[in-house]
C-alpha cells in the first residue's frame, strides 16, 4: 500500500481538486495530481479547456530544478484562401460587457494539451498513466452535476454550444442546455481517453483521431493538415525569473506575453511602499491603474513587435526601458487554473485553455478543439495575419513564488486579458499588504484596458482618480469572472477563487 501524500491543490472545480487529491491519496507527487486535475478539468470544466486546446505547465522539482513546458498552440504550416474558411463571429454577453469571437473549423490552431499531458508526466510522473487518468475517466462516464458556474457559462457559450450537433449531443442533450442540478455525461471522451491511456498519444496525432480532424478541415473550411499534427512539439523552457521584494518569482518566458509583463508591472510598482498605503483606497488604486496602463503602453512600444526575438526578456525589463516608464507613475491582469504543492518540495502551476471553442467536436471523440485563431487577445495583429508554423503568443501566466529556495505560493489564473492584472494584484495583495491568501485571492481587483476600467465592488474613491483622457468608469454590481479566476496553494492554504466556483483541498496534516 502506498504511502499517502501531504499537499495542497487547488482548481476551479471541487471535482479538479478531488481528482487530484486521490493521486496523493495513492502515494503520487504533486505531478501527479496536477495531471489527474488536468484531465478532469477537461471533462468538468469542458466550457473552459480541453483535451484539443492548450496550456502550459510550470514545474518546481524536488531537486530545485524549475522547468516550463509549453503546450500551447501553434498556427498552421500553410494558409488557405479566407473564402474556403469555416470562420465566422458571434458575440457573447459576459453580464457586463459584450464580446466577439469568432469560431469554426477556421479557427482551430493546432491541439496540444494531450501532447503536453503525456510529456510531462512522461518527464515527472510517479503513477502509471493509467491510474492518473482513472478519475477523468470515471467522471465522464458516470456523469458529473452542473453547478451554477458551469450553467452560467453554458448558458453564456450558447451560441457556440448549439452551433454543431455533437455539442448539442452532451450539453443540450434534451434540446435545451443543461442548467445547474442536472447531469451531464461524455461518454465519447471516456471512450476516447481510454484508448489513449491504452494506445498513446501518437493515436491522437497519427491515428484515426487524426484522419477524421484533417479530413473535416479539408473538406469543411479548417486550416490542419496531417502534418500539423505529426510534427507538433512540445517545447521544455527555462521559465522566466524575477526578484520582487526578497521573493523569486518564476513565470511563463517569452513568447508567451503573461509573465513577462507582470514582471514589467512589478518593476513598476517596486520602488513604491504599497505596506504604507491602505488597501483599495484612491491612492492604491491611482498606482494600479497607472501601472496597468504604462503596462499596456510599453508593451505596445516595445514588445508585440519583437516577441519572438532571442533577447527580448533582457531588452524589455532592463532599466533604461522600465526607467522610462517608472518616471511616468505617481509616487504616491476562458481558461483554468490548477495550483498543486507536495510535502517533498514539488509545485506545480498549470493553466490550460480551450478558448472559447471551435464549436467542432472531432466526431465519435467528445473533444472539442480550440479557437485559438479566432481569439482576438492572440491575435493582436488581426485575423489570419500569424505567420505560419510558430507558437501563438498567450497571456497564460502560470506562477511560482520561492523564498530562500522553497515554492511558498504556488497560483495562476483564467481570464483571458485579466490573467496578469489578476495575479498581479494577488501577489502583491500577499507580498506588500500580508495578506492570508483566502483574503488575497478574494478581495476586490481592478482592471484597465483600452480606456475602460473595471472596478469590483467595495472598492471606493473611484470618483477622486485621475485617469487617462477618455476612461470609460464600469463598476461592476458583484464580482465577476471577468476579473479572472486565481487559484492558489501555500502550504498552510489551498484556495480556489470564488469568482469561478474554485475549490481547494489541504491534503494530510
Amino acid at each position: 500500500m502506498n504511502q499517502k501524500t501531504r499537499g495542497a491543490i487547488a482548481a476551479g472545480h471541487h471535482l479538479t481538486v478531488a481528482a487530484g487529491q486521490e493521486m496523493f491519496n495513492l502515494g503520487g507527487n504533486a505531478f501527479d495530481a496536477a495531471i489527474a486535475a488536468i484531465l478532469a478539468s477537461f471533462v468538468v470544466e469542458s466550457t473552459l479547456t480541453s483535451a484539443a486546446g492548450g496550456g502550459f505547465f510550470l514545474a518546481h522539482t524536488q531537486e530545485k530544478q524549475n522547468i516550463l513546458f509549453d503546450f500551447f498552440p501553434n498556427t498552421p504550416l500553410k494558409k488557405r484562401p479566407l473564402d474556403e474558411l469555416n470562420f465566422y463571429p458571434v458575440e457573447l454577453n459576459f453580464g457586463g460587457e459584450l464580446q466577439t469571437f469568432h469560431i469554426g473549423l477556421g479557427s482551430m490552431a493546432i491541439p496540444s494539451n494531450i501532447a503536453g499531458i503525456f510529456a510531462v508526466h512522461k518527464k515527472l510522473g510517479k503513477l502509471p498513466f493509467q491510474i492518473v487518468a482513472e478519475p477523468a475517466i470515471e467522471y465522464a462516464k458516470n456523469g458529473f452535476i452542473i453547478n451554477n458556474y458551469q450553467s452560467f457559462c453554458l448558458k453564456l457559450l450558447a451560441p457556440i454550444l448549439q452551433a454543431f450537433p455533437a455539442t448539442r449531443q452532451v450539453y443540450a442533450p434534451d434540446g435545451e442546455l443543461l442548467t445547474a442540478g442536472q447531469t451531464c455525461y461524455m461518454p465519447d471522451f471516456a471512450a476516447t481517453l481510454t484508448y489513449l491511456v491504452e494506445q498513446g498519444v501518437g493515436e491522437f496525432y497519427q491515428g484515426e483521431i487524426a484522419h477524421q480532424l484533417v479530413k473535416d478541415c479539408q473538406e469543411k473550411g479548417g486550416y490542419l493538415t496531417k502534418k500539423d499534427l505529426t510534427k507538433y512539439e512540445v517545447f521544455v523552457r527555462k521559465p522566466l525569473k524575477i526578484n520582487y521584494r526578497g521573493y523569486e518569482l518564476v513565470t511563463n518566458p517569452p513568447p508567451s506575453s503573461g509573465g513577462i509583463l507582470i514582471a514589467f508591472a512589478l518593476k513598476l510598482i517596486e520602488k513604491i511602499e504599497l505596506g504604507k498605503i491602505q488597501f483599495g483606497s484612491g491612492e492604491h488604486l491611482q498606482i494600479l491603474v497607472e501601472v496597468m496602463q504604462l503596462t499596456n503602453l510599453a508593451r505596445k512600444n516595445s514588445y508585440d513587435s519583437c516577441v519572438y526575438e532571442a533577447d527580448i526578456t533582457e531588452k524589455f525589463l532592463a532599466q533604461e526601458i522600465v526607467g522610462q516608464y517608472q518616471e511616468q507613475l505617481n509616487k504616491w491582469g476562458s481558461t483554468t487554473q490548477i495550483s498543486v504543492l507536495d510535502s517533498e518540495g514539488n509545485a506545480a502551476s498549470v493553466t490550460t485553455s480551450n478558448g472559447e471553442g471551435s464549436s467542432y467536436m472531432i466526431p465519435g471523440t467528445g473533444i472539442m478543439v480550440n479557437n485559438m485563431l479566432g481569439e482576438a487577445d492572440l491575435n493582436p495583429f488581426g485575423f489570419h495575419q500569424w505567420k505560419c508554423n510558430q507558437r501563438i503568443s498567450s497571456m497564460m501566466s502560470p506562477t511560482i513564488v520561492l523564498k530562500e529556495g522553497k515554492p511558498e505560493i504556488v497560483l495562476g489564473s483564467g481570464g483571458s486579458n485579466r490573467i496578469r492584472t489578476a495575479i498581479l494584484q494577488v501577489i502583491s495583495n500577499i507580498i506588500d499588504f500580508q495578506m492570508p491568501l483566502t483574503i488575497a485571492v478574494q478581495s476586490p481587483r481592478v482592471h484597465w484596458e483600452n480606456n475602460v476600467f473595471s472596478v469590483e465592488p467595495t472598492l471606493a474613491a473611484i470618483n477622486k482618480l485621475v485617469l487617462p483622457p477618455a476612461t470609460k468608469v464600469v463598476l461592476w454590481k458583484e464580482k465577476n469572472m471577468f476579473f479572472g479566476g486565481v487559484n492558489a496553494v501555500t502550504e498552510k492554504e489551498a484556495v480556489g477563487d470564488e469568482r469561478r466556483e474554485g475549490a481547494g483541498e489541504k491534503i494530510g496534516k
